[in-house]
């Protein structure tokens, strides 16, 4: 199946499986940063942006991201970099796997939030998992990044 895709501003003509997931497709390309945990959509290792709406890539059909604006962490260019530097100044550099999703969900976060809250912050990063931390040196990174104190 044929299928043309929108990645950070970058169109490509694909050939698919039926039951290819985004996540597959993607890596496919070589964009290595979305990656592969759980398969089961619960850890959120493989969040991209669609339409500039948080997905979890591995439980979403490649055919139906067709048409739409996908954006990986590749594509925020210099935005990723200022949200990255603020986690890792709070000591959150641990494995990085978790990280590009991190970064997308919290830069969308700060596009779709008025008026953030801690308790706001902490439900929309929710299903972001990490294996290697407790969450507090990301989060307090994110916050300078929210603005939040």
């Amino acid at each position: 199946m044929k299928v043309k895709l929108n990645v950070n501003g970058k169109n490509y003509n694909l050939n698919i499986e039926p039951d290819e997931s985004l996540l597959d497709s993607l890596r496919n390309i070589g964009i290595y940063s979305v990656r592969k945990g759980c398969d089961t959509g619960v850890c959120g290792v493989c969040t991209v942006l669609l339409d500039e709406k948080p997905i979890l890539s591995c439980s979403y059909l490649t055919v139906r991201a067709a048409g739409h604006k996908i954006i990986t962490v590749e594509g925020l260019g210099e935005k990723a970099d200022e949200i990255v530097d603020l986690i890792v100044s709070e000591g959150a550099d641990q494995c990085g796997y978790c990280g590009p999703a991190l970064v997308l969900t919290s830069y969308q976060m700060k596009k779709d939030l008025i008026n953030p809250t801690i308790d706001k912050i902490n439900h929309y990063l929710a299903g972001n998992l990490c294996r290697c931390s407790g969450y507090e040196g990301q989060l307090r990174g994110i916050k300078k990044y929210m603005g939040v104190e």
